[in-house]
């Protein structure tokens, strides 16, 4: 252990034993971060009428009623639908815009880049009324489309900001050896450079998912009808009733989340075929 402590842990020879402060602060903020969302584990295995922690009485009761209702399980297949729509509409729309506002030699770029950045900027809220509006006139409101084009809009900055700091780390003289060579700059692109930055863009993917999969403001204002999302179910039942299926439902996506965690880290992390 001693000799751990006295390891270097970067570069700059700052060892273990000088880093265990920094240590111990990242622990006890995952801890916060963490317990509270361990706690609905354990309280999704209740058998009480109530929500209660710890369970006097286990029981997957409340699993049987989320997975035996037909409403419940329709809203999670269109925000499963949805989310993955909006990733696969997101995703290479804001990769795309990274490579052109990083390769772009046009003058006041960056202000495209912010105008990009503008739904994380603005309060939500307003977004899902400027939403709710457009949608009216556009006979959108209550449509997959309609939340696919709402979520896709939150999610573009996040693939924008992820896939344009790999792009900063990336020597682009490869793409332009490439490019010397005969191949059309989208070959360039998608043979030499893609492969390269394949961790940020599937991390931007998973990002894109998870906007879409746990949004609920925008989702409030433009969802319903025969396409209600599960997280405008789960805000509608806490705010009408305490019921325990939502402690259930909150486990079922805590489990989709880590798991596509898990799958961006092993497929991201794969060496790409040379």
């Amino acid at each position: 252990m001693g000799g751990w402590f006295s390891k270097p842990a970067t570069e700059t020879q700052v060892t273990h034993g000088q880093r265990m402060w920094l240590y111990v602060l990242a622990v006890i903020i995952m801890v916060l971060l963490v317990a509270p969302t361990l706690i609905v584990i354990p309280m999704s295995f209740s058998d009480s009428q109530y929500l209660e922690f710890p369970p006097q009485t286990w029981s997957t009761r409340w699993y049987n009623h989320y997975f035996g209702s037909e409403e419940w399980m329709q809203a999670t297949a269109t925000s499963l639908k949805v989310a993955v729509l909006t990733m696969m509409v997101a995703t290479p729309v804001g990769v795309l815009a990274a490579y052109g506002l990083h390769a772009s030699r046009v003058p006041y770029v960056r202000a495209a880049f912010v105008l990009i950045l503008t739904p994380m900027m603005v309060p939500l809220v307003l977004v899902a009324i400027g939403a709710f509006y457009a949608y009216v006139q556009l006979n959108l409101l209550y449509t997959i489309t309609g939340l696919v084009l709402a979520h896709t809009m939150l999610a573009l900055p996040l693939v924008v900001i992820v896939t344009g700091s790999a792009l900063k780390g990336y020597d682009m003289t490869q793409e332009d050896a490439a490019r010397s060579l005969g191949a059309p700059r989208w070959q360039a692109f998608l043979t030499v450079t893609l492969p390269q930055i394949r961790f940020a863009v599937i991390t931007s993917a998973l990002l894109a998912f998870l906007t879409s999969f746990d949004e609920v403001v925008i989702a409030m204002f433009i969802s319903g009808g025969d396409n209600p999302t599960l997280t405008r179910n789960m805000f509608n039942a806490l705010r009408d009733q305490i019921d325990p299926t939502i402690a259930s439902i909150s486990t079922v996506m805590i489990l989709i989340t880590t798991l596509a965690m898990v799958l961006a880290q092993v497929f991201g992390q794969q060496k790409p075929p040379k």
